[in-house]
C-alpha cells in the first residue's frame, strides 16, 4: 500500500494546478552599479554540516521505496555528485521491513554520492529511536531530517490523527543519535512559535518549507475525492513569511529555507532573509520527470550561473557577504509582518 501511495503521490504532483504565493516578490534588493567584481571570482561554495559544498542547495527529500523511485532516486543522486550539494531522500518508513528493493531505492544515493557527499536521511518525527537509526545506517546518512506533516496526515485517508507527544519524541531523539537532526515541515511553513518549542529542546537545524511549493493537501485530494479539501488548498505560511519570523531566533539555528524554491532569485533572497541553506524539491522533479537527467542538469546550470549573475548585481563575491545584503519587505508581506 506504501509503494502504491509514493507512486500516488508523484503522479498526482504532476497533477496538481494550484499556485501558492511563498512572497518573495515582496523583497526588494537593490541593483549595484559599481559591484567591482570579475564574474570569474564569485564563489558559490559553503559549509554545511562540517564539508563544503559547491553551492547553498539541497535536493530536498523526494521519494524512495520502489522500482520507480529507485530511478528517480539515481539521477538525482547523480546531479548531487555533479554539482557537490546534499540531497536529501525522502521517507524511508516504507524501507524499515525487508524488502531489499524498498531499501535499495534509498541506498543508491549513498553509493551513487560516495562517502565524501551530504546524504540526509528521512522519518516521521513520530518516529522510534530505532527506527531512527536504522534510517541513518541504511544510507551512512550525515544527518536525519524528522519531517513534519499533520496537514498532510489528516486529509490523507489513511493517515495519522494522533499527533500528540511528537515535540517530546524528537527531543528524545535528539539527545539520543549522534548525528545532527534536522526539523522538517513539509510544506505548510514553520512558525515562529513552533520553532522556539524545537529551538529550547536543543534542535539547531530546522527546513521551514514554507507554503507556495508542492501542496500536499491537494495531492492527498486527488488520491481521496469523497471530501472536496479545496478550501483548505491556501492553508500555511509563506516561505518568506515563515523565514523572516524564524530568523528572529538567535544565530545559532540553522534555516534551510524551501517550499516553493524555483528560481535562482528565490535562493538568493532566501540567503539574504537568513537561510543557511535552501531546499528544492518540487521544481527539480518536474525537470526531471519531463526530461531526465539532462533537463535538470540544465535547470542547475542555468540556476547556478543567474545566481552568480545576481551576486554580481549586488557586489556581493561569497556567500557570506550576499547574506549581509539589506533588503526592503513591500506588499503583502509588509502587511502581514505589521499585524502581527
Amino acid at each position: 500500500m506504501r509503494k502504491k501511495r509514493k507512486r500516488e503521490h508523484i503522479e498526482n504532483y504532476l497533477r496538481t494546478t494550484y499556485k501558492g504565493d511563498t512572497l518573495f516578490e515582496d523583497i526588494f534588493i537593490e541593483h549595484n552599479s559599481l559591484p567591482n567584481l570579475n564574474f570569474s571570482d564569485i564563489d558559490t561554495t559553503t559549509n554545511f554540516l562540517g564539508k563544503e559544498v559547491g553551492c547553498p542547495i539541497i535536493i530536498n527529500a523526494m521519494t524512495g521505496g520502489s522500482e520507480f523511485a529507485h530511478e528517480i532516486n539515481r539521477e538525482l543522486s547523480l546531479i548531487a555528485k555533479e554539482y557537490n550539494i546534499p540531497m536529501a531522500v525522502g521517507s524511508q518508513t516504507i524501507a524499515l521491513c525487508d524488502d531489499v528493493e524498498c531499501r535499495e531505492s534509498f541506498s543508491i544515493v549513498r553509493e551513487t554520492i560516495g562517502d565524501d557527499g551530504i546524504v540526509i536521511a528521512n522519518l516521521s518525527a513520530q518516529s522510534s529511536i530505532d527506527d531512527v537509526e536504522k534510517a541513518l545506517d541504511m544510507i551512512k546518512a550525515d544527518a536525519i531530517q524528522l519531517h513534519l506533516n499533520p496537514a498532510q496526515e489528516i486529509v490523507m485517508l489513511e493517515g495519522d490523527r494522533d499527533f500528540r507527544g511528537i515535540l517530546e519524541n524528537i527531543e528524545t531523539i535528539a539527545k539520543t543519535i549522534d548525528k545532527p537532526v534536522i526539523v522538517k515541515e513539509v510544506g505548510f511553513g514553520v512558525s515562529k512559535e513552533v520553532a522556539t518549542k524545537l529551538y529550547n529542546i536543543g534542535i539547531r537545524n530546522i527546513d521551514i518549507s514554507g507554503f507556495g511549493g508542492t501542496n500536499f493537501i491537494e495531492i492527498e485530494n486527488i488520491r481521496y475525492n469523497s471530501i472536496d479539501f479545496s478550501e483548505l488548498y491556501s492553508w500555511g505560511i509563506p516561505t518568506a513569511l515563515s523565514l523572516i519570523k524564524c530568523r528572529e531566533l538567535p544565530k545559532d539555528l540553522n534555516i534551510i529555507s524551501s517550499g516553493g524554491i524555483r528560481s535562482s532569485m528565490d535562493i538568493v533572497k532566501s540567503l539574504i532573509l537568513g537561510g543557511q541553506m535552501v531546499g528544492i524539491s518540487g521544481e527539480i522533479l518536474s525537470y526531471l520527470l519531463h526530461g531526465g537527467y539532462e533537463n535538470v542538469r540544465d535547470y542547475m546550470e542555468a540556476t547556478t550561473h543567474k545566481m552568480k549573475i545576481i551576486m554580481v548585481l549586488l557586489g556581493k563575491k561569497n556567500i557570506e557577504e550576499l547574506k549581509t545584503t539589506e533588503y526592503k519587505i513591500i506588499g503583502d508581506l509588509k502587511e502581514l509582518l505589521n499585524s502581527r
